[in-house]
């Protein structure tokens, strides 16, 4: 199994790398820094307003349906051809109460409209992302590598066209952006389907509403940590556009930090969607569990060490190479973001492995804790210290929903607690400040921080925190899996 995560991880790696960071630097940004902070603070709360509630898309379903096929992969012929015409059920109430609740808080035209667009696009992701739900509980993981950046590159192509042609000869406009991301999360769509299709043969879709029924009732309480999870994840934004009389632009200064914190969480997003099925079948074999989670923790939250703290100590000059807009005020939510990252890491691991558990209660009462806890700093910090008041916020709930996450894990799972594993972390962690700290006499900063960096990683080989003997021969097949 090991193997089988370490290779299908390599590939979803390199093809992530090759793609994201150019959408999130390439595109991304140049659009916000062509359209200003207000026209992409303005997006960017809208698109997190439409995340929060687009659970109603999915109630659950596709986290349900990647542990259930993991674990019953002769389901799917049978769940697919009923879970489709859910899906569009669904997308109709999602598309109804987003507009109700945007009129409530006083949404109007330009938002509107916009919102529409985004509205679609969140349930074309939804609808793919239940599509490859399927495609890797049947541990196809090289096919859902591709499918995974497919809508990017898509976006990529469309975009670049757009930002770097004359071909509308017109200034580049926010609600292109969105269009072009409506294309490419269509398309996207359509062949993700058309793989599924080649798995399951001649589908017949029914709406079935006894199986509905109890297809929901086993979902929803994925659906509810799903939903709490992303108001404690995404309401920062929302709420600053808001509450404040310069809202859109504080949004779009957030964003700025955000974007960085959402390329690097890209990593953990991909060990989740690998890990959910793996450890999923491992528990339902009753297999032990206790190295996996061991090995896949180290080779997350080592590297996340090493990013977060190197962006501490270098959050002013990255903000100054991205050419952004009030780069101290950046900085400070940067570095807060980036060391929130942490506990992001950690959710990704114990999380996914209580999900695979079905502790989904326990789950829920933590991630209403943390949501409540986010809102409150929020409402408190955010009129007295505006966006650096949402980093304040999140910083706090990551790392307190991650503690939670950890304890829980350890308790319903019975792991062993690894003590000479922790002091090898705390011994980790001191040796990365103290080579931050000695970095910052260089008078070149690029170097400096690619020294610490560099220094960092080596220091993780020669503690063997991450092994690379192991790796070798996990991937060469020496070694049990």
């Amino acid at each position: 199994m090991k193997r089988k995560f370490i290779t299908s991880l390599l590939l979803l790696l390199f093809l992530n790398v090759l793609i994201k960071p150019f959408w999130i630097f390439g595109i991304d940004l140049t659009v916000q820094n062509l359209v200003g902070d207000e026209s992409y603070g303005l997006y960017f709360s809208l698109l997190n307003f439409s995340m929060i509630l687009n659970i109603l898309l999915d109630l659950g379903i596709t986290s349900y349906n990647n542990k259930n096929i993991a674990e019953n992969s002769q389901l799917l012929h049978k769940h697919i051809s009923n879970i489709v015409g859910l899906k569009f059920l669904l997308a109709v109430v999602y598309a109804v109460v987003s507009i109700a609740v945007a009129l409530l808080i006083g949404y109007r035209q330009v938002q509107l409209h916009l919102l529409l667009f985004l509205i679609l696009n969140q349930f074309l992701i939804s609808f793919t992302l239940y599509l490859r739900s399927n495609i890797s509980g049947l541990h196809l993981f090289k096919t859902d590598s591709f499918l995974s950046v497919l809508d990017r590159t898509l976006m990529i192509i469309i975009c670049s066209v757009l930002l770097f042609t004359n071909i509308t000869n017109h200034h580049f406009r926010i609600e292109w952006f969105v269009y072009a991301q409506t294309a490419a999360y269509i398309i996207a769509s359509l062949i993700t389907f058309a793989v599924v299709l080649i798995h399951t043969g001649k589908l017949k879709f029914y709406f079935d509403r006894i199986f509905f029924m109890v297809f929901l009732k086993k979902s929803y309480p994925y659906a509810l940590l799903i939903l709490l999870m992303s108001f404690y994840n995404r309401i920062d934004s929302v709420m600053l556009e808001r509450l404040l009389p310069d809202g859109k632009e504080q949004a779009g200064i957030y964003a700025h930090a955000f974007r960085l914190l959402d390329a690097v969480s890209m990593f953990g997003v991909l060990f989740a969607g690998l890990l959910l099925p793996i450890f999923a079948r491992m528990i339902k074999q009753k297999e032990e569990i206790g190295s996996m989670v061991q090995f896949s923790f180290l080779l997350l939250f080592v590297p996340a060490i090493i990013l977060s703290l190197s962006s501490g100590f270098y959050d002013h000059e990255i903000m100054i190479l991205l050419n952004y807009s009030n780069s101290a005020l950046s900085a400070s939510i940067f570095r807060l973001l980036m060391i929130s990252f942490l506990g992001i890491a950690t959710t990704y691991i114990f999380g996914t492995l209580l999900t695979a558990n079905g502790s989904i209660r326990q789950l829920n009462w933590m991630a209403l804790t943390g949501m409540g806890i986010n809102v409150g700093l929020n409402l408190i910090l955010i009129p007295e210290i505006q966006a650096l008041g949402s980093a304040w916020a999140s910083l706090v709930t990551q790392l307190f929903t991650a503690l939670a996450q950890t304890i829980l894990a350890v308790h319903f799972l019975k792991l062993n607690i690894n003590y000479r594993l922790i002091a090898k972390l705390i011994v980790f962690v001191g040796f990365v400040f103290l080579a931050g700290f000695l970095s910052k006499q260089i008078n070149n900063w690029i170097a400096g921080y690619l020294i610490m960096v560099s220094v960092s990683v080596l220091f993780a080989f020669f503690t063997r925190l991450i092994n690379l003997k192991a790796l070798s021969e996990i991937i060469q097949n020496k070694q049990s899996v």
